[in-house]
């Protein structure tokens, strides 16, 4: 893969920008960007209660429509199952030739969802992790590793300018790897699914249970099971498998080689390529796209499921305890990126 470490800041400064929405990774991106110089105008529907919170950060607003019109460059930063409806009714007719459409996440542009006209680049420019790292790392003068693709290069410098903007959020700072949306789409769904946000919550109630059911209380039960999971990872994500290994005690370690994979076994691993089959074919896509036209019947229910669930309503007590937790942490709601 080829890795980028600098970029024409210039490229994105002398465009007039417009990111449409202002959740996670919208108000990171138009701050970042605002603060590296660019004329940035954030795209928010018409009498959105977010509209004072931008403005009082010095960001300008628009309505969706009118920063589409106004910009070189929009990027939409608004929730997957929005963007086609958003830009169908607000963006696509001001995709004028010449102009760029960006993206933080391919979903869209690879399940065929938008599909920008033949004079307009179309990039993505995604950073590996939640918006909110984006920010704080930026603000303290460092960055986030972020790919980068184009999957449509009307004026022959599409990847130009997504390198830039990568520049502008801070991105350069940690390194840029240049990807397809075919990819970076498949590996992101892939990723969420069967280890980040499916297998880890399914291993890590499968282990609550477990002790629960065997007679131990509730409370031990879920620090080993989720409190101390953030450790190891800390560890993981610091010096991979290899430091956390070292971190741990040798009875953890022995453990862990010789009973994992008794637990991650070649049944769960024959799922998972199952897993990566749905979301290469498309399956995945028109099932969430299908529950989504649908009014999320299914989801409003696995949402009920999760949050009632043993392992939160002791995890929301225990928390109340932890007084180094942020109080906006310690019972949180989910939350859909503003528009």
């Amino acid at each position: 893969m080829k890795m980028h470490y600098d970029a024409d800041l210039g490229i994105i400064q002398n465009k007039k920008v417009a990111v449409i929405g202002y959740g996670s990774q919208g108000h990171a991106h138009a701050l970042n960007l605002f603060e590296s110089g660019v004329d940035v105008v954030v795209g928010l529907r018409e009498g959105s209660a977010t509209a004072e919170e931008v403005q009082a950060k010095g960001l300008k607003t628009m309505t969706i429509s009118d920063a589409a019109q106004w910009a070189d460059v929009v990027m939409m930063l608004i929730p997957d199952q929005n963007q086609k409806q958003v830009y169908e009714s607000s963006v696509r007719q001001h995709m004028t030739a010449g102009k760029a459409l960006g993206f933080g996440h391919g979903f869209n542009v690879h399940y065929d969802q938008i599909q920008a006209p033949e004079g307009v680049d179309v990039f993505m420019v995604a950073p590996k992790s939640p918006g909110h790292l984006v920010r704080r790392t930026f603000e303290d003068g460092k960055g986030v590793p972020c790919l980068v693709a184009v999957a449509q290069d009307a004026t022959g410098n599409a990847m130009d300018l997504a390198l830039s903007w990568a520049k502008g959020i801070g991105g350069m700072r940690a390194g840029v790897i240049e990807t397809n949306f075919k990819d970076e789409t498949e590996t992101d769904l892939f990723g969420e699914q069967a280890v980040l946000c499916g297998g880890s919550v399914a291993l890590v109630r499968a282990g609550f249970e477990t002790l629960v059911e065997a007679g131990y209380d509730p409370e031990l039960a879920y620090f080993e099971c989720m409190h101390e999971l953030k450790l190891i990872v800390d560890l993981y994500y610091e010096g991979g498998l290899e430091m956390m290994n070292k971190s741990v005690s040798d009875t953890a370690e022995y453990g862990g080689y010789s009973r994992g994979t008794r637990v991650i076994t070649e049944t769960v691993k024959k799922e998972m390529k199952k897993i990566l089959e749905e979301v290469q074919s498309g399956a995945f896509a028109r099932e969430w796209i299908a529950e989504c036209e649908a009014g999320w019947p299914n989801m409003s229910a696995l949402r009920s499921k999760s949050r009632n669930h043993p392992v939160e309503v002791v995890g929301k007590k225990l928390r109340k305890m932890m007084s180094w937790l942020s109080t906006s942490a310690k019972d949180t709601e989910p939350v859909s990126a503003e528009v």
